[in-house]
């Protein structure tokens, strides 16, 4: 597959054409790092590409579906995380100069969850220092490099948008998941507090801060909830509570849905 040619593509039909073995993810991987170096120098998603690491965990995947074992939407397909998720091995700045030689020595939750569905961890996307802020700095919006990609997940947002990665992970505190993926064009999801693990996140506040998806759609952000959702004894503020299929639940109908609206602000 040319590399061009991923942006026509969401995590859905890769992993359709993974599946079916049409698409090799070695060959997506490759692709990917190639966009990366034509366009991520224009636009600075990216703090760190895991070239060495993603090529890896490209064949392992590509090794275990050509044996008849394909984990599921998210096998082989490659994913950007916020530098502010721990990588064991893997520098983990919160784009300040404190943890500049910051090296974890384990995973994240989310992070682990999306290896153990096969996900291929591409690189670490730029965030501002501690996600403090709205402008991600150094980071540009891909459908207007004069413009700001938003924040902090800016890094995700902007390289989801680009297709550099097919998704991406963001923190939300007060926005730095919706305000990146609405700037960008992509979906963002603020999960329910609790719903997803912030073990192994450097977290802005404990009792404000979500992790969730940053995809290209909404069938793309569900399927990344089924990796990432479930309770984790690490998290003090984990719930335990069955997790939904929740890319199923798309199919539903809406005519009973209920959405709040805060007078006060209208």
């Amino acid at each position: 597959m040319n590399h061009q040619d991923l942006t026509q593509h969401t995590v859905a039909s890769l992993s359709a054409l993974i599946r079916k073995k049409e698409l090799s993810p070695v060959e997506l991987t490759k692709a990917t790092l190639d966009r990366i170096a034509e366009i991520d120098v224009k636009l600075n998603a990216f703090v760190t590409v895991m070239t060495s690491e993603a090529m890896k965990a490209a064949k392992a995947a590509e090794k275990a579906i050509m044996d008849g074992t394909y984990i599921g939407p998210y096998h082989g397909i490659p994913v950007g995380i916020k530098d502010l998720y721990y990588t064991k091995g893997v520098p983990t700045t919160a784009s300040s100069k404190v943890l500049a030689d910051f090296v974890p020595d384990y995973d994240a939750t989310v992070v682990a969850k999306l290896k153990s569905a096969g996900a291929v961890i591409i690189g670490k996307t730029h965030t501002h220092e501690f996600a403090y802020g709205y402008v991600t700095p150094t980071t540009r919006n891909p459908w207007d490099t004069q413009r700001i990609p938003g924040g902090s997940s800016g890094g995700s947002g902007a390289a989801v948008a680009a297709s550099l990665c097919a998704a991406a992970t963001g923190s939300d505190t007060g926005g730095s998941i919706r305000v990146p993926a609405a700037m960008n064009g992509t979906v963002g999801l603020k999960p329910t507090f609790g719903r997803v693990s912030k073990y192994g996140v450097i977290v802005l506040s404990w009792s404000l801060d979500h992790v969730g998806p940053i995809t290209r759609t909404v069938e793309d952000a569900a399927l990344m909830m089924n990796a990432i959702a479930g309770f984790d004894p690490r998290d003090a503020d984990a719930v335990d509570v069955p997790v939904p299929n929740f890319a199923q639940a798309l199919y539903k109908s809406m005519t009973k849905l209920k959405i709040g609206i805060p007078k006060e602000h209208f």
